[in-house]
């Protein structure tokens, strides 16, 4: 019998190299982060595998599945500590090896396989692991499965049948670029700074690129899983700045940025701005919705109001629902309402046919961009931005708090915005106009001026975005009236950056 899994064991002692340890804030909302050695160890990763094949057969799937392992310098035996576990549940282990999260869910249609398991830490700091699942391809997991896969895991109810097997699928890169490249080369000639942070899309990215036509002008794309000069992500402003610089250095038309495992892609366009991924994503949805009229599109709470009020999206019968945010919650929303695409402010975009097939791909998103680029021939990256009405909107901020209390806090905040607009008291000068709870809170009030308040499904940390149609200090105002209410709250600590 397989020991139940500790909490918490000590590093360098007999408990530790004998007992699985795994700690319960690591399943998230929609996958599992841990820093490894002081919150998981490899037994308890083994523990995972095993508790993951029993939920497959209690979802009704069968017991196959495709794994894959970002460029971590210790992934690659995390993974094989979780498909230790997978055999021993009895699963059908299809190894890719070395890979983009992406490209492990394109592995489960490419070879029909129902169920994913992908090693990363997405853009995490360094010390982070963690697994992306699913079950029902295109969609990953979210609390429910989540959930169910703790009770499993911390309660040891394992069945370990045995008879499990393991595949190493050989080249399987080349059979993923391939798929993204079988289209016609790119007529107009753009010039693209492509940045990958030192992270695995750097395996990837620039090959996709040149492959479809691009003149690419690499950017930290070798793979060094130090990270020597900040972590892959396109939200950090670090990241976006480096890649200004390239790109006004080498005047390129667009810079493209790539997460650690290669699901997210950051823009900066022709004249070193950096354009936030939901403006981007109202940029491609003026260009789809062109091709498909009436078209449906969700977004994430975290993102600009401009879905909803463009003129040219509402010219072109375009309709927005806006929902949680997180990808599996993005991924399934998009799917079950057959919506032509979906943007989250982070940078998870989600395209249905005829531009994908409904999981999240940095490279499929930066081959969406280069069309639309493409579709406006006479346009520069800066124009089509600028095209845009003028909104002052926020980067995504972090102030710190821990797993254990950060969603007790944010159901305060929640209470105290809905008393304030039950009492009508203001907010930033103004009356509430509208406040939408199904993630966390996002005020709006009378000119348009929002704030959101939400917690960090995969990190110790409160999310805070704030957005201004009027003017920056509309925005500023905004900004101080959330974090007034935040700073009643001792437990939230400072922030990662701030406006």
């Amino acid at each position: 019998m397989f020991p139940t899994p500790k909490p918490l064991l000590i590093p360098n002692t007999y408990a530790y190299e004998s007992e699985p340890m795994v700690k319960a804030t690591g399943f998230r909302e929609y996958d599992a982060r841990w820093l490894f050695g002081k919150e998981i160890n490899l037994m308890g990763i083994q523990a995972l595998g095993m508790g993951l094949g029993v939920l497959l057969r209690e979802l009704g799937q069968k017991p196959e599945i495709v794994t894959g392992h970002d460029y971590r310098g210790y992934s690659a035996s995390i993974k094989y500590a979780l498909i230790s576990g997978l055999l021993a549940s009895g699963c059908k282990v299809h190894d890719i090896g070395l890979a983009v999260t992406p490209m492990a869910y394109f592995a489960q249609f490419d070879l029909d396989v129902p169920c994913v398991a992908m090693v990363t830490a997405s853009h995490n700091d360094n010390g982070w692991t963690g697994v992306k699942m699913g079950a029902n391809r295109p969609l990953t997991f979210g609390p429910d499965e989540m959930t169910r896969l703790k009770e499993i895991v911390l309660g040891a109810k394992f069945r370990n049948e045995g008879g499990g097997s393991y595949h190493f699928v050989a080249d399987f890169p080349a059979r993923y670029i391939g798929d993204l490249t079988k289209r016609p080369k790119l007529k107009r000639k753009i010039k693209v700074v492509c940045a990958c942070g030192n992270g695995t899309a750097g395996a990837f990215a620039p090959q996709v690129l040149e492959a479809i036509g691009c003149e690419v002008v690499r950017l930290d794309c070798d793979l060094d899983h130090t990270f020597p000069k900040y972590n892959p992500n396109p939200e950090d402003l670090e990241m976006l700045h480096a890649i200004r610089d390239v790109v006004l250095e080498h005047k390129a038309d667009i810079g493209l940025g790539f997460d650690g495992d290669g699901d997210r892609c950051g823009v900066v366009d022709d004249k070193g701005d950096e354009i936030f991924a939901d403006k981007i994503g109202v940029m491609l949805a003026r260009d789809m919705s062109t091709l498909h009229p009436g078209a449906t599109f969700v977004v994430d709470v975290k993102s600009t109001g401009l879905y909803a009020t463009d003129p040219v999206l509402i010219r072109n019968g375009v309709k927005a629902d806006y929902w949680k945010t997180g990808h599996s919650y993005m991924k399934r929303r998009t799917h079950e309402i057959g919506a032509l695409a979906g943007f989250e402010k982070s940078g998870h975009y989600f395209f249905n046919k005829p531009y994908g097939r409904g999981y999240d791909d940095g490279l499929v998103s930066a081959i969406a961009i280069c069309d639309m680029l493409e579709r406006n021939p006479s346009k520069k990256m800066s124009e089509l931005k600028d095209a845009l009405p003028k909104t002052w909107g926020s980067p995504t901020m972090s102030p710190h708090c821990a797993d254990e209390t950060k969603y007790g806090i944010v159901d305060q905040v929640v209470k105290h915005f809905e008393a304030a607009q039950k009492k009508g008291d203001k907010v930033a000068g103004q009356a509430i106009r509208d406040l939408v709870t199904v993630n966390g809170v996002r005020v709006t009030v009378e000119d348009g001026s929002w704030g959101l308040l939400r917690a960090s499904s995969n990190k110790p940390e409160l999310v805070v975005v704030v957005e201004s149609p009027v003017s920056e200090s509309r925005m500023r105002d905004m900004f101080k009236a959330i974090d007034t209410v935040l700073r009643t709250h001792p437990e939230v600590g400072a922030y990662n950056q701030t406006i």
